[in-house]
């Protein structure tokens, strides 16, 4: 007896389709879900068989059961793709700090240490409400894996938050008492920033890009395909996003650093983000349609005209300004679309299925497929 609801329909039909063919046309099922595609009885034999018609392969139709996806989505929310922006903010920040202490530039460097320490604390914020407790970054702490991308953002982030703390406290130091303990203080703090802000400067490229090896290193199809990208899209974010904060803060006089980083930013930005829409074919999907397609044009669009205004405009405060705000968004929009684009292709069985067919396939008929090693985990 065929159990009543969907099962049982589903049951039925398998069954009766084998009666229909004879046991000569098996059906392949794909790992974790229904999809069921007919093989062409002519291409596994050779020719048609019997002299009959000649039998052609349906439409796939990719489904899962329940409406269940193949792979369990990502349960990050918005506060991971917050604290990639921020993250990549205070890496930049710290690097336009750098710029401005070693070329004498303190409107560059006290606004990038400033922005340096807000960042890293939004960050350790956003990262803590995704733990739930406190605690658990504490524990992360008492190993250290080399093979694993969280255990060195965790001391990464470690390494770089103290220092970057310090730096910025050093900037306080033109307001302290001439005299007395906090004189003396006044005194120690500049050289200890000094030595402080090029430690996080440091630190800097690895806090920039870790976050992309990490969403690299999950089996989300689209951020798992695009492991060589993803670092390279973070770091020019983190370079924009830093530009725009010396755009913003420092006068034209002594934001040409910035202009410098905003180029350097757009460009490794603006590529990384055209390879992961052109190169992965089927998972280049997800970066173009929908929320994900619309927020990674949106912050294409504002990265030129902020580096445009940041040449074109390099005498006006107010155009710097506007500038230095657009590359900030852009950084913003850029995160949020690679975070959106990654939870999309979990969705959606096509984006699992579909390589790993392709894969299986090109391994039977022995032709080598460079994407294998890049290849998600078997479901």
């Amino acid at each position: 007896m065929t159990p009543p609801g969907p099962v049982g329909d589903r049951f039925r039909r398998f069954r009766e389709r084998l009666a229909d063919e004879h046991s000569n046309q098996p059906s392949v099922s794909a790992p974790g879900g229904d999809l069921t595609v007919r093989r062409d009885a002519n291409r596994r034999r050779g020719g048609r068989r019997g002299g009959g018609e000649e039998l052609r392969v349906p439409e796939a139709e990719f489904t899962s059961y329940y409406g269940r996806p193949v792979l369990k989505p990502p349960v990050w929310k918005w506060d991971i793709a917050a604290y990639l922006f921020t993250g990549g903010l205070a890496a930049g920040s710290s690097l336009l700090a750098a710029g401005g202490q070693l070329t004498g530039r303190p409107a560059l460097r006290r606004a990038g240490r400033v922005t340096a320490l807000a960042a890293v604390s939004a960050s350790a914020v956003f990262l803590v409400r995704d733990l739930g407790r406190p605690a658990r970054f504490h524990h992360m702490l008492r190993v250290a894996k080399p093979t694993s991308p969280m255990s060195m953002g965790t001391w990464i982030l470690t390494a770089y938050g103290p220092a970057a703390g310090v730096a910025a406290i050093a900037e306080a130091a033109g307001v302290l008492p001439r005299h007395g303990l906090l004189g003396l203080a006044g005194r120690v703090l500049p050289p200890v920033g000094h030595a402080a802000g090029l430690l996080a400067a440091g630190t800097a490229p690895a806090l920039a890009t870790y976050t992309g090896v990490l969403l690299a290193d999950t089996a989300v199809p689209s951020w798992h395909e695009a492991y060589p990208e993803l670092p390279v899209i973070f770091a020019g974010s983190a370079l924009a996003s830093g530009a725009g904060v010396g755009l913003l803060a420092a006068p034209p006089a002594q934001a040409g650093p910035a202009r410098r980083m905003a180029v350097a930013g757009a460009a490794l930005e603006l590529y990384g983000a055209h390879r992961v829409e052109t190169r992965l074919g089927l998972l280049s999907e997800p970066y173009r349609l929908g929320r994900p397609g619309r927020l990674l044009r949106a912050g294409r669009l504002l990265t030129a005209g902020g580096v445009a205004g940041a040449l074109l405009g390099q005498r006006s405060r107010v155009v710097g300004a506007l500038s230095g705000t657009a590359l900030l968004a852009a950084s913003v929009l850029t995160r949020f679309g690679i975070f959106y684009g990654g939870v999309a292709s979990a969705r959606d069985p096509r984006y699992t299925v579909v390589p790993q067919r392709e894969r299986v396939e090109a391994r039977r008929s022995g032709m080598d497929l460079p994407s294998d090693r890049a290849a998600p985990p078997a479901v």
